[in-house]
């Protein structure tokens, strides 16, 4: 049995769900689970089709960003298919298609996934490289602290008997940063 799992990240990115699906119908899936949820989120709906696959069965995927974190999380995924008999197909694999029910799939799948991961933390460590440089040169300021902005508001409101919570909300601010406000202000 083929069994599909479509993901994007954000709810916004319906036509991206929308795509993925008829890629995996098109395939004849049988099964298919679907999700918009950050690949950092907890992904339910792929714990699901991992449990629900059995031996023989395919899972398939339209491309390997829609189903791993990391070379080490898709190995994980890999490992656990080999474990219930069943396989993985991605079906857009760099103009390819590849299955890890053959031998070259899974090499291929490996390589790929861990040149993808050196790809990513070298991109990482640049992004890191130019924010330092962006500091030392006074061009990089980072975020606007928006909770800060409220400080003498939840000060005020607090010294009327307003709760956190009630405060927080009220500001459009998170509660850590209320108490992070009064424990500043209680210091001064």
């Amino acid at each position: 049995m083929l069994v599909g799992y479509a993901r994007t990240s954000t709810i916004e990115q319906k036509a991206g769900l929308d795509a993925q699906i008829r890629d995996l119908k098109q395939v004849s899936v049988e099964k298919l689970f679907t999700e918009q949820v950050s690949s950092i989120g907890q992904r339910e709906q792929l714990d699901a089709a991992l449990n629900y696959v059995r031996e023989q069965d395919t899972l398939v995927v339209t491309k390997l960003d829609r189903l791993a974190r990391s070379t080490m999380n898709l190995l994980q995924i890999v490992e656990l298919l080999d474990i219930k008999g069943a396989g993985l197909r991605i079906l857009d694999f760099g103009g390819g298609e590849v299955n890890t029910k053959s031998p070259n799939g899974k090499l291929m799948l490996t390589m790929f996934s861990a040149f993808g991961q050196f790809e990513r933390e070298l991109m990482l460590e640049r992004q890191r490289e130019g924010i330092a440089k962006a500091k030392a040169e006074g061009k990089y300021k980072g975020r606007k602290p928006t909770a800060r902005a409220h400080s003498s508001e939840v000060i005020r409101l607090h010294s009327e008997g307003s709760k956190a919570t009630e405060i927080a909300k009220k500001l459009g601010i998170g509660r850590a940063s209320v108490y992070r406000i009064l424990k500043t202000a209680e210091a001064v």
